[in-house]
């Protein structure tokens, strides 16, 4: 299985990006590929520590004539955000991933690639792996569980880095350097609710949107992509007490940094009106498929009957939701005053879930201006608030703050186009990367953060264009050559 990436260049790291394809590794789940690392670095007799919270760290001394350099540290993250097409069948804890290779990319078959971050951890690995690569002393950091909690760098401990020169190996656009990020958040409401008996005549339906891209809620929120959570209550919303319609369930989206891309409701309603709410579906479908007709081109609303639910929710409870859900804001809030085309606040509205006597709204606040993220998040919480619900707003993870006299992103940038004849883009990005976390710990770490273009990432439509992935190598390798001396 995946045989077909090691016809790919360079060679060591597609081998790699392969053994990784095959190694189970969903956050809080990364035993597997943490096994694999550690034995990865016993192997080569290279020396080899695991923290508290299961982070690995390698390190590999200079090669000859480069004793003098100052030390780097490559970081990558090593779990994957595990999403699948409805109709696919696949268990991200013992199933490998299946990859194709499409039109110069590399694709998944109906699930996340793992792109993100896989492709920077078969890239520290080639290194590692590597006795032909001119470097100064080197650390290779594998963190877990970014996608869902930080829990890596949250947990990393003052003293475990040696270097103070990081290489973030974990973002998405060839060709672009960041050095800073978005400091994020989450919020997570729990409306409670009474059942009560299905009336007497009602008939069941299944309503559903689905065909939608999703995406990273940090670097998509800004692409014009519809929301599934939003586009199915906005239904709901508008045709509730029209046609009498009961609510037994609503399952909408999945991760709180994805875009929900697919949301079903299970309704009931008096048999008589069922064909005049097929009939509206189908006209709401056309509506939704004008306003998304840029970006969502696969979009569908469909309507199928179902089994009868033994239980609705109350009216009551039913009408405080569907309120709840229009009025919470999703997608940009404020762009920048300082970077142009830069978001700086948003929120998504990630899922939407059923518990045995709440209704478990998640979302997820990111800003680049530490008062406006606590801004949005207050107003999230005032409108569950209203509700009736009870919120609670996890800590979160600082930003990561431009340093525009920065060592490393001179170095970089002035590599970039030795290389390739083309200014790489500086910029600053809204997405969550580990290096604020990081620099929070180690406040000296001078940090960049640079990758191969990924699209479509925290969706099955995940992407990793081959070519970028070579010259994503070859800058790697080149800015190692060219660290500076230490300072003695």
């Amino acid at each position: 299985m995946n045989e077909s990436l090691l016809k790919l260049e360079p060679a060591k790291v597609w081998f790699f990006f392969k053994e990784i394809l095959n190694i189970p590794r969903p956050s809080k789940k990364e035993g597997k590929i943490i096994e694999y690392l550690l034995r990865f670095g016993k192997e080569r007799e290279l020396e080899t520590l695991q923290d508290e919270v299961n982070n690995v760290l390698i390190r590999k001394p200079a090669t000859p004539g480069m004793e003098n350099r100052k030390s780097v540290v490559l970081q990558s993250h090593i779990d994957m955000v595990c999403e699948k097409n409805s109709d696919k069948v696949h268990d991200f804890d013992s199933d490998p991933i299946e990859a194709n290779i499409e039109d110069g990319w590399v694709t998944a078959d109906g699930t996340t690639l793992g792109g993100d971050d896989g492709i920077g951890v078969a890239t520290e690995l080639a290194l590692l792996d590597s006795d032909n690569i001119e470097h100064g002393p080197i650390e290779c950091l594998f963190t877990v569980d970014e996608e869902t909690g930080l829990t890596g760098a949250f947990g990393l401990k003052p003293g475990f880095l040696q270097s103070k020169i990081l290489l973030n190996l974990d973002s998405e656009d060839e060709g672009q350097l960041y050095i800073g990020c978005a400091g994020g958040q989450d919020t997570l409401a729990w409306l409670p609710y009474q059942k009560q008996a299905v009336p007497e005549g009602h008939e069941a339906l299944k309503i559903m949107v689905s065909g939608l891209k999703g995406g990273h809620s940090g670097d998509d929120i800004n692409k014009g992509r519809a929301n599934a959570n939003q586009l199915l209550n906005r239904f709901l919303w508008t045709y509730k007490d029209k046609f009498d319609m009961k609510l037994a369930l609503f399952d909408g989206g999945n991760l709180r940094n994805a875009i929900a891309r697919e949301a079903f409701a299970i309704v009931t309603l008096p048999k008589e009106k069922m064909h005049l709410l097929v009939a509206e579906a189908k006209g709401f479908e056309k509506i939704y498929q004008n306003e998304y007709h840029a970006t969502e081109k696969n979009l569908n609303f469909t309507t199928t009957e179902t089994e009868i639910p033994k239980t609705v929710v109350s009216d009551e409870n039913f009408t405080k939701l569907v309120n709840a859900l229009y009025a919470c804001p999703h997608g940009v809030i404020a762009m920048s005053q300082d970077i142009e085309n830069f978001v700086e606040t948003s929120n998504n509205l990630a899922s939407v879930k059923f518990e045995e006597n709440d209704i478990l709204i998640t979302t997820s606040q990111r800003s680049s201006v530490e008062s406006e993220k606590e801004d949005v998040t207050n107003k999230v919480v005032s409108v569950f608030s209203l509700a009736g619900a009870r919120s609670e707003t996890s800590d979160g993870y600082p930003g990561w703050t431009p340093n525009p006299d920065s060592e490393i992103m001179e170095l970089t940038k002035n590599t970039y186009k030795k290389l390739f004849d083309v200014e790489p883009k500086v910029l600053a990005i809204h997405a969550g990367l580990e290096c604020g976390l990081i620099g929070d710990k180690y406040p000296e770490m001078d940090m960049i953060s640079f990758g191969p273009t990924l699209r479509g990432v925290h969706s099955p439509d995940e992407k990793l264009e081959i070519a970028t992935v070579e010259k994503f190598w070859k800058l790697t390798l080149e800015v190692l050559k060219n660290i500076p001396q230490k300072n003695y």
